[in-house]
């Protein structure tokens, strides 16, 4: 074999050796990411990110370490409740890897020991609720089950950050009857608001009924009271106009025949009294109207003595006599007629209501 192949073909073995062993001695870590590196099969040390020197073919990385917060999703899983329901519930689980060299060593796979671990515990804390218990106590049941996780993967150097439930499904006979359940509370509550609305329109129709009601009557209160006022002020009004004219008991007791037929003429009217009054009234118009006669004959009577000579009285007084005479008769008629008149009707309803 030619010397200089030889050399050729030992100085390309010595650049590879030289390579691989740069290549194995020199690392790049990645931020958020650490090395776990043993030395000929022992813990050595742990890598940060940035560049590291190692020892070639003594030194070797066991683990790669991502120190990001990780997300995982477990596929539901089958968990029976305190009243005997199968239920499927899907979890998410946030966890971040806070010590390389434990979670390396201390367990041989976290991820799949996490899984197990909140599959157990998640049927335990299922197990001693029901149904209804469980679909409405998920803050609880996450709670529950981060401190149990974070409790347990803490040796590990595993820090569970969160622990959601995304869903809960019931079996589908119980999901049709919780929506009936569901549809007749929102029925009963649908009535239960209309009832509240027909009570409040009722209340407030009667309040307003109310105020309506107590609104007229004051109406009616003031208007009766200034009617009242009116006739008082009237009949005040009339009793001055009496009081100043001074009239003479005469024209009282002509106004005073007048009014009889009228006050006679009630329907409710079973038994008329006829005052003393009414004849005084009567002979002093009588007197009256005679005294203006007998006047008037003693005067001409002392005229005749006085001037026998004039036989015949003047056509002026033969007048005034005889207007006396006839007002005389007609006052008298009238009287007896309205006497006449009361008294037929008030023995008419004596009879019929007898």
């Amino acid at each position: 074999m030619d010397p200089s192949v030889l050399v050729a073909v030992l100085v390309i073995i010595a650049a590879l050796i030289g390579i691989i062993t740069v290549a194995k001695s020199v690392k790049v870590v990645p931020q958020q990411v650490e090395y776990v590196v043993e030395r000929l099969g022992k813990y050595s040390r742990t890598l940060t990110p940035g560049l590291n020197i190692l020892v070639p073919f003594i030194d070797s990385v066991r683990n790669k370490v991502d120190k990001r917060e990780a997300v995982v999703n477990f596929p539901p899983q089958p968990v029976i409740t305190s009243d005997n329901l199968v239920v499927s519930i899907d979890t998410v689980l946030y966890f971040k890897v806070v010590d390389s060299v434990r979670a390396t060593y201390e367990i041989f796979s976290y991820l799949q020991a996490i899984e197990q671990l909140t599959v157990t515990t998640l049927r335990n804390v299922i197990g001693s609720l029901d149904l209804e218990k469980a679909l409405t106590s998920r803050d609880e049941i996450n709670r529950h089950l981060s401190g149990v996780l974070d409790e347990t993967t803490g040796r590990w150097g595993i820090k569970v950050t969160r622990v959601e439930i995304k869903a809960i499904e019931p079996p589908p006979s119980i999901r049709d009857s919780m929506e009936k359940q569901m549809r007749a509370e929102r029925d009963r509550r649908a009535a239960i608001l209309h009832a509240e609305g027909l009570k409040q329109s009722q209340i407030l129709t009667a309040e307003g009924e109310k105020q309506a009601a107590v609104l007229r009557a004051e109406g009616e209160r003031q208007s009766r009271i200034l009617t009242a006022e009116g006739q008082a002020k009237a009949i005040r009004t009339v009793v001055d106009s009496i009081h100043l004219s001074n009239p003479d008991s005469k024209v009282m007791a002509y106004q005073y025949l007048q009014a009889l037929p009228q006050i006679a003429a009630g329907q409710s009217n079973k038994m008329w009294i006829l005052p003393v009054e009414l004849t005084k009234a009567l002979e002093g118009i009588g007197g009256a109207l005679g005294g203006m006669a007998a006047m008037s004959d003693a005067e001409r009577s002392r005229h005749v003595d006085r001037n026998r000579v004039e036989e015949e009285e003047s056509a002026e007084v033969q007048e005034a006599r005889q207007a006396a005479e006839e007002a005389a008769a007609v006052a008298t008629a009238e009287a007896q007629a309205a006497a006449a008149q009361v008294s037929g009707t008030t023995q008419n309803r004596e009879l019929t209501n007898g």
